[in-house]
Order: C-alpha cells, then structure tokens, then sequence
C-alpha cells in the first residue's frame, strides 16, 4: 500500500496565548507534515496563515495573512495545508517521501468430496443422467456460497497465517480487513439515523460516510453491498417521490443504483452480508482470485470399493487494495 504525504493535521493546544485570534504560534499532533512557506487554513475558517518556523510541533504562523480575517482557533480543529510557496532561487529543501507498506492477505482452500455408489452409478435416475456429475454440480454450488461468505466475512488468524499440515490457512474477508473508514451512526462524523434509537440507515448516514471515503481516497465508492433489510432501507429513500402515470399497471419499489455527489453506486444484495452492516467499495480496487491453476476444478480419486469417488477443490483469497479506498457502516438496526 502507497499513500500521499498528508496535507491536514490536528491543533493540539487548548489555550492560547495571548487569544485564539491573536496568537502566532500553534502547536500541533505532526509538526512534520508542514514546511516553511506553507499556507493553512483551519476547517471552516476563511482565515489563512503563512507558517514562517517550525520546532517540533510548535508552527509560527503569519495571521490574517494576505488580508483574510483573524478567526479563534481551538484545540483538535483541523488544520489544512493549503500548499507550500517556495522562495525563488532557494536552494533545494530536504526531500520526504512516505514508506510503501505490504498487505498481504493468505490462499485458502476449500473442498468438498463426493462419493456415489457403484449401483447408484448405474441406476437410470429421472432428471439425472450421470449421479457423480451432478453431485459434483452440488457441491461446487455449496463451495461458490462459501467463497462469498469468507471474501465478506472470512478472518486470517492470528497466527501461523501461512498454514501447515496442522493448522489451516483462511483468508481475510472485506470487513474485517477495513478499520480506517469503519463508521456507525452518530459517531465520528456520521449524523443520527432514523428510529428510535436513531441507527436506522438512512439517506445522510449513507451519505455522509460516502464523503468521508471520498475525502481518505484518490478513488470513489461505485459498490454498494447490503442484505435484505438494509436493501429495504435504501429503497425506501424514493418512498416519498414515486410518481405513477395513470396508465401504469405495476408498483415498482426498487433502487438498484444510487447516485450521490461522491459516486455512481450499484447496489448490489448479498445473503451473507451482516444484517447491521453496509459495505461501501471501490470494486477497482478489490479482486478474488485463484492461486494459479488452483481454480475450482474436478478430481477423481482412486476407490476402495464399489463407488466413484472425487473432490472439488479450488484455492482462492482476496486481493483488497488501498483499504482507505472501502468503508463499512455497522451499529445498523436490523
């Protein structure tokens, strides 16, 4: 994973001296992220300052620069960087870079044997022309359903996540893999929803986690993926504007892509998704699959008696890039 230096940090100061419109000098949680010559501006404010010297995480700034207004500042507010102006003919500054991070994430392997008796084999069986195949049939069907449950769900352990003859390797599904955009309603940023304990999905939680995705990433939210009740939810968000023609004969109550200012989402339903969950994802940004040649295949096994005997088995994980790109709402009303 590779990310851009940041260009916000925190004030990390909770008086000032001598008032929070006068005061030239601000302390900071990452004195590191700003250089000389930086332009700032807190959230919110139209008040921009020119950062003159730093020491550790303390910011001598220039008030009210360029003619703007002095505004308060206060502790925890964030700062944002607006962009550095260099001196003409100044020598070159130091460099910084960020430190590309591996994530990685494990195969997994999933198998399901199937055995048919001798006579079984050879009985005609109506609708059934050959009993092994459609066994195998049977059980691929299962082992898909299970691939998408664990891509969702499924979680590394925390040890020994290469495996071995002893202990198995699972891999790491989508939610728990995210923590940088994991968000529920009324916290963090995300406002109240509807009901009465004020966590029902609604159009501005949505919303509003959508934006602050937006915010983390290069990148936007084009996947959507809910159960059921959560499904229901969203299309409730047309529920007070359907219009009907006087000739329409069928009720439709369905919302299959959501469009927002901070993407085009389909929404997409997922048996398998946790009924207090919604999983926003940038699908360019997440794949599943093979280990190569390890694709969901058929191979028969050597019998020890009167039956035909063989196993299923393909090896997968999921490939998730750039986890700040994804986010996932949970605390939800079923």
């Amino acid at each position: 994973m590779d990310a851009l230096l940041p260009n916000t940090d925190l004030i990390n100061q909770a008086s000032f001296t001598p008032s929070a419109t006068t005061a030239t000098q601000i302390t900071v949680d990452h004195g590191s992220r700003f250089r000389i010559g930086d332009q700032v501006r807190a959230d919110g404010s139209k008040e921009v300052m020119l950062v003159t010297a730093i020491a550790t995480n303390q910011l001598t700034v220039v008030r009210g620069y360029g003619g703007t207004t002095a505004e308060a500042l206060a502790d925890n507010k964030k700062l944002i960087i607006l962009g550095n102006a260099a001196l003409e003919g100044a020598d070159k500054d130091a460099s910084r870079q960020t430190s590309r991070i591996r994530r990685r994430n494990f195969t997994q392997i999933f198998s399901a044997t199937v055995e048919v008796s001798g006579s079984q084999q050879a009985a005609a069986t109506i609708g059934v022309r050959d009993e092994l195949d459609y066994q195998m049939q049977e059980r691929l069907r299962e082992l898909l359903r299970d691939l998408e449950n664990c891509v969702i769900n499924g979680v590394a352990p925390a040890a020994s996540q290469e495996g071995s003859a002893t202990v198995r390797r699972t891999m790491g599904g989508v939610i728990p893999m995210l923590s940088t955009n994991a968000y529920q309603p009324n916290t963090g940023g995300i406002p109240a929803g509807d009901g009465a304990g004020s966590n029902e999905l609604n159009e501005e939680v949505l919303n509003a986690a959508l934006r602050l995705i937006w915010e983390q990433s290069a990148g936007s939210v084009d996947t959507i993926v809910v159960n059921g009740g959560q499904k229901r939810r969203i299309n409730q968000f047309i529920g007070q504007s359907r219009g009907y023609a006087p000739g329409d004969t069928s009720f439709k109550d369905l919302v299959s892509v959501y469009e927002s200012d901070f993407g085009v989402c389909r929404v997409v339903l997922s048996r398998w998704m946790p009924s207090d969950a919604v999983l926003l994802m940038d699908s360019s940004r997440a794949s599943v699959l093979p280990l190569a040649g390890r694709s969901f295949q058929f191979k028969r096994l050597a019998s020890v008696g009167d039956s035909e005997v063989g196993q299923v088995i393909g090896e997968y994980t999921l490939e998730l890039m750039n986890e700040s790109a994804h986010g996932v709402i949970r605390a939800l009303a079923a």
